[in-house]
């Protein structure tokens, strides 16, 4: 439950609209402000953005209950929405929406996994993939965050919305059973295979291999075995040439 007590953000009412009343709030410290929510008109105020940041440094953060010191009264408020400096990040204007303590209000809440998932301890690995639920619940009993038990959570499983337990004076709403939380497979590297050797392929570098039948043998390689020398045949005479003339007279 949210400490009202210690949130007071002293606010005046403003009429001045456009850049250059907003301008001259900066200037005095202060930075235009729009209370939405129970009234059927907005109401324009002013406020310290240091006293806004301050009334929301609370666990809760943007979920405190604040109240509002207006010169007609105190107004119940969360803070909404808000734009800031891009450079300095200065608070430079805030949103209030007025609320009733008596009548829910539906918040953004954050989402925290506490426990080991069985998955993660199988060798996987755990994904988060929702940070924060809507959740309907009285002003004064919001809670500060969601607990998401994922030890159940099995490898190649994963959690949905629908599976979480409401904090009590709460309700979580959803209107589709998101996942909340899984435990992926993880990914294999892979393995780069060496290729295989072309049956009867010579190894590299073999050196000496002898050319194909009928194959002219590559320049400076050796001769395959019995060859002859080129041109020896030419003029060489037959075995038993010696009988055609050779006899003696």
């Amino acid at each position: 439950m949210a400490d009202t007590a210690s949130n007071l953000v002293a606010a005046q009412s403003r009429t001045g609209k456009g850049k250059g009343p907003a301008r001259r709030l900066r200037n005095q410290g202060l930075i235009p402000a729009v209370v939405y929510g129970l009234q059927a008109q907005p109401t324009p105020v002013s406020v310290d953005p240091a006293a806004v940041m301050k009334a929301i440094a609370t666990p809760h953060k943007r979920n405190t209950l604040i109240t509002l010191q207006l010169e007609s009264g105190e107004k119940r408020v969360l803070f909404k929405d808000y734009q800031v400096d891009p450079v300095s990040r200065r608070l430079l204007h805030a949103d209030f929406l007025e609320v009733a303590l008596d009548k829910p209000v539906l918040v953004k809440v954050p989402v925290v996994t506490i426990g080991k998932a069985e998955g993660v301890a199988a060798g996987g690995i755990l994904s988060v993939s929702t940070h924060e639920v809507t959740v309907e619940a009285l002003p004064d009993r919001i809670p500060v965050q969601i607990e998401v038990d994922v030890t159940p959570i099995k490898i190649g499983h994963s959690l949905h919305v629908s599976e979480l337990t409401s904090p009590p004076g709460s309700k979580i709403k959803y209107a589709t059973d998101y996942v909340i939380a899984y435990v992926a497979v993880p990914e294999k590297e892979e393995e780069v295979v060496a290729p295989a050797a072309v049956a009867g392929a010579p190894a590299d570098g073999a050196a000496g291999a002898a050319p194909a039948a009928g194959a002219a043998p590559a320049p400076g390689a050796a001769p395959a075995a019995g060859a002859g020398k080129a041109g020896d045949a030419k003029g060489a005479p037959a075995k038993g040439g010696d009988a055609k003339g050779g006899g003696k007279k």
